[in-house]
């Protein structure tokens, strides 16, 4: 399944003025690095996790339904299903009903009876959902594990601004690796 960003959160788990303090930078010739590290460091975090930390709206594309009936979303958590598409092998989308589908928000997963739904006419790509994902709209609905995480990498790429020299390994700090890793959904 691939997804697609729709709608980028609003707002970052770490407001610029936290990121300063934290950096203990009282000058503001830095801001737009920061402000750049900021989100680059919610975007390492999302991505190693397999979450959405703020609200944000993404697309999912499936070849098939799943037999089972059940479709586990990434990006978590799960917030709401706003619209699903199945395509016909002529590249028309047509809307299905969403009470057809069940959202687990608890479980990060929708639902459905896969014998009630429409199949898709194309082998790829026939079925999109839209989904709302992440835990808030503000930075402090974030687990402050992650938003702690946020600020160790932020403050790590702001000391480690030099260009890595080439053949070297980039490794995720340890205690990032360690504040994130109750967080991870990992995939088997």
């Amino acid at each position: 399944m691939s997804s697609i960003l729709l709608t980028a959160p609003a707002v970052e788990p770490l407001s610029l003025a936290e990121a300063k303090a934290f950096l203990r930078v009282e000058h503001n010739d830095d801001d737009d690095v920061i402000g750049s590290l900021i989100a680059s460091a919610r975007i390492h975090v999302e991505a190693q996790t397999r979450r959405a930390l703020i609200t944000q709206g993404w697309r999912l594309t499936r070849d098939a339904w799943p037999a089972a009936g059940r479709l586990n979303v990434v990006p978590a958590p799960l917030k709401a299903l706003t619209a699903v598409r199945v395509y016909d092998g002529g590249g028309n989308a047509a809307s299905l009903d969403l009470q057809s589908f069940v959202v687990d928000t608890a479980g990060s997963a929708i639902a459905f009876a896969p014998w009630a739904v429409a199949q898709p006419g194309r082998s790829v790509a026939g079925i999109e959902l839209d989904i709302t994902a992440g835990y808030g709209d503000a930075a402090g609905d974030v687990p402050e594990a992650l938003r702690q995480a946020v600020r160790l990498l932020v403050a790590h790429w702001y000391e480690n601004r030099g260009l890595a020299t080439p053949g070297a390994v980039t490794v995720l700090p340890a205690t990032v690796a360690a504040l994130i890793a109750p967080y991870r959904m990992l995939s088997l």
